[in-house]
């Protein structure tokens, strides 16, 4: 699936080995159903992503994902699924609710007529900004989230882990916006004079930090988000599944 992916330019070649690896971890701990979820998760988030507007989005890194977008997606459910095999589809399916949740919110939010507004400053923003929301993202993100957590109900013949995983992958998103908007690195490209969220801007140049952490990037702000998304699917699986 990796190799597929690569060819068909959705992965570079560093996120296709990624991509192998946290498959790899995800069946290992979470069986077959856990690849299904993943599946979804990949397909649905490729899908949205390809109807999105890279020139509407904020120094994007483009349509093919590397490592570091790949883990930070996928990282906090395959480590999850390995460390703590009961829970293993909970934190799956939870953790890559609030993934795609993310995906889908910056694809489908670049199609808004409105811009979003920053969450810190409440200033319009150009789309893709950390931190920034809009009507039409967020309703793409809930409708990635329920979809994710669809596919996890129906392999897993449960109610309860849909519920939950689709809040969890919510509220994913939500917290993922609110470490975009307070702690993210924000920084700006003096030679193309530009807004960035990167050290290096694309054009190749440093760029100078204005606000937030250097050292944490949109991929650690998803990579904390999902995080903490399995943890809460480990946490849901421990109170409801006993009766669910």
């Amino acid at each position: 699936m990796a190799l597929a992916a690569w060819a068909a330019r959705a992965l570079g070649a560093s996120g296709a080995v990624a991509a192998t690896a946290v498959g790899a971890a995800v069946v290992i701990g979470a069986g077959w159903a856990g690849g299904l979820v993943l599946l979804a998760f990949f397909v649905s988030s490729s899908a949205v992503s390809l109807a999105a507007r890279p020139d509407r989005l904020l120094d994007a890194k483009g349509g093919r994902r590397d490592a570091g977008q790949v883990l930070a997606n996928g990282g906090a459910a395959a480590l999850g699924a390995l460390l703590v095999r009961p829970a293993a589809l909970w934190i799956v399916t939870a953790s890559l609710a609030a993934a795609a949740a993310d995906t889908w919110a910056t694809s489908t939010g670049s199609r808004s007529r409105t811009p979003p507004r920053h969450l810190r400053s409440g200033a319009p923003v150009p789309a893709g900004t950390s931190g920034a929301i809009s009507a039409l993202g967020t309703a793409g993100g809930i409708g990635g989230a329920a979809v994710t957590a669809l596919v996890g109900a129906l392999v897993a013949a449960s109610g309860a882990l849909g519920v939950a995983a689709g809040i969890i992958g919510i509220c994913g998103m939500l917290i993922d916006s609110m470490l975009g908007a307070l702690a993210q690195g924000r920084f700006h490209c003096p030679a193309c004079d530009a807004p960035s969220e990167w050290p290096v801007h694309r054009c190749g140049g440093p760029t100078t930090l204005l606000g937030g952490w250097r050292w944490l990037t949109n991929d650690g702000v998803n990579g904390m988000a999902t995080a903490l998304a399995a943890l809460a699917g480990a946490i849901a699986w421990a109170v409801w599944s006993p009766c669910c």
